[in-house]
C-alpha cells in the first residue's frame, strides 16, 4: 500500500463540526432560566398590575436580597465540587452576636466587626472539617447548620434583640432610586462574574470541580482555593445577617430560617451543576430574580405558605433534572 493510499486519522473538524450559534445558546442553562423569568413576569402581570411597576419589583427583591447575595458565593462553592448548607444559620448566629454585643454596650463599629469575624470563624470551621479532615461537605454543613442555629438560640433565647433605631432601614436607603441591598447584589454579581469567568483563579475553580485530582497534579492549590471559598461564604453570610437585622429592626435565633432552600434553589435554577465543574454567576443572578417573581406572584395570588414551599421544592427538583439533562446533551 502506497503512502497516498494509507488511511488518515479524522481531523477534529471532520469528527465534530462546530455547533451553530443558536444551538450553543440553546443548551446553555442560563437560557432556560431567562425564558422562565420572562414567563414569570408575564404570568405575574396577569395576576397583578403592580408587576409592571419596576419600583414594586425592586421593593419585593429587598426581601430576598440577603439570600441572593449569599447564593452568589454558594455558586462558586458548588462549582468547586463542594456544598455549604449552613449560611442561613451563619446569618442568624452572626446577627445574634452583633445584636447582643451592641445591646451590652459595645460600640457599634466593634459589634459589627465582631459579628463579621464570627461569620469568618464559622467559614473557617467548615473549611477545617472539609479540607483538613477530608469529611463530606454536605454532612459537615448539615451538622454545623444545627450547631450555629443552636448557638444563636443560646445567645438570643426565645426573645428578639432590638437594634438602635438609627440602624434600622437599610432597605430604605436608595442609590439612584434603587434600594441599597439590590445595588449590593448587582455589584457583587458583576465582580464575582468577572472573577469566575475572566481570571485564572476562576478557571482553577472550574478545574477543581471537574477533576480535583487532576487539578492537584496540575499544580493548582486546591486546598487553599477551597478554604478561601468557605471563608468567603462565611464572611458574606455574616454581612447578610447584619443587613437582615437592619431591615427587620430586631434579631431572633430563627432569622433566615429555611433560607438554605432558597439559596440552593437560586444556584441550581441558574444551571449550576450539583456535582461541580459547571455553572455561572449570570445563571444565579437570573434565578434570583426568577425566584422573587415566582414568590411574589404566589403571595399576590394568596397561595398558602405550605403550597409555596411545595412549589419551591418542585422548582428545585426540576432545576436539578434540567441541569443534568443539559449537561448530558453538552457531553454528547
Amino acid at each position: 500500500m502506497s503512502a497516498s493510499e494509507m488511511p488518515t486519522a479524522p481531523t477534529t473538524q471532520d469528527a465534530a463540526p462546530p455547533r451553530p450559534a443558536w444551538q450553543v445558546l440553546l443548551i446553555r442553562p442560563e437560557t432556560m432560566t431567562l425564558v422562565l423569568l420572562i414567563l414569570g413576569v408575564f404570568a405575574g402581570s396577569l395576576l397583578s398590575p403592580f408587576f409592571l411597576d419596576i419600583g414594586y419589583i425592586l421593593k419585593s427583591f429587598t426581601l430576598y436580597a440577603e439570600f441572593a447575595i449569599v447564593a452568589l458565593l454558594l455558586t462558586m462553592v458548588i462549582i468547586a465540587g463542594e456544598i455549604d448548607l449552613s449560611p442561613a444559620a451563619n446569618m442568624a448566629l452572626s446577627a445574634c452576636v452583633f445584636a447582643w454585643l451592641q445591646q451590652a454596650g459595645v460600640p457599634m463599629p466593634v459589634a459589627v466587626g465582631l459579628g463579621l469575624l464570627s461569620g469568618l470563624a464559622m467559614g473557617a470551621l467548615n473549611a477545617f472539617f472539609v479540607i483538613a479532615l477530608q469529611l463530606p461537605s454536605i454532612i459537615v454543613t448539615i451538622g454545623t447548620l444545627t450547631l450555629y442555629r443552636g448557638l444563636a438560640q443560646v445567645i438570643a433565647g426565645d426573645k428578639s434583640i432590638r437594634v438602635p433605631e438609627w440602624f434600622i432601614g437599610i432597605d430604605k436607603v436608595m442609590i439612584g432610586g434603587i434600594p441599597l441591598p439590590v445595588v449590593a447584589f448587582v455589584v457583587l454579581a458583576i465582580v464575582l462574574g468577572f472573577v469566575l469567568s475572566g481570571t485564572i483563579f476562576g478557571r482553577q475553580i472550574y478545574q477543581i470541580g471537574t477533576n480535583e485530582v487532576a487539578a492537584r497534579h496540575a499544580g493548582i492549590r486546591t486546598a487553599r482555593i477551597k478554604t478561601g471559598l468557605f471563608l468567603g461564604i462565611g464572611l458574606v453570610a455574616a454581612v447578610a445577617g447584619i443587613l437582615t437585622a437592619s431591615r427587620l429592626g430586631s434579631v431572633r435565633y430563627d432569622l433566615g430560617l429555611g433560607g438554605e432552600l432558597q439559596m440552593v434553589l437560586m444556584a441550581m435554577l441558574g444551571g449550576t451543576y450539583i456535582f461541580g465543574g459547571r455553572g455561572t454567576i449570570l445563571g444565579t443572578f437570573l434565578a434570583a430574580w426568577l425566584l422573587v417573581i415566582v414568590s411574589t406572584g404566589m403571595i399576590v395570588a394568596n397561595v398558602l405558605p405550605a403550597v409555596q414551599l411545595v412549589v419551591l421544592g418542585v422548582l428545585l427538583i426540576v432545576s436539578i433534572v434540567a441541569t443534568n439533562f443539559i449537561y448530558s446533551r453538552t457531553q454528547r
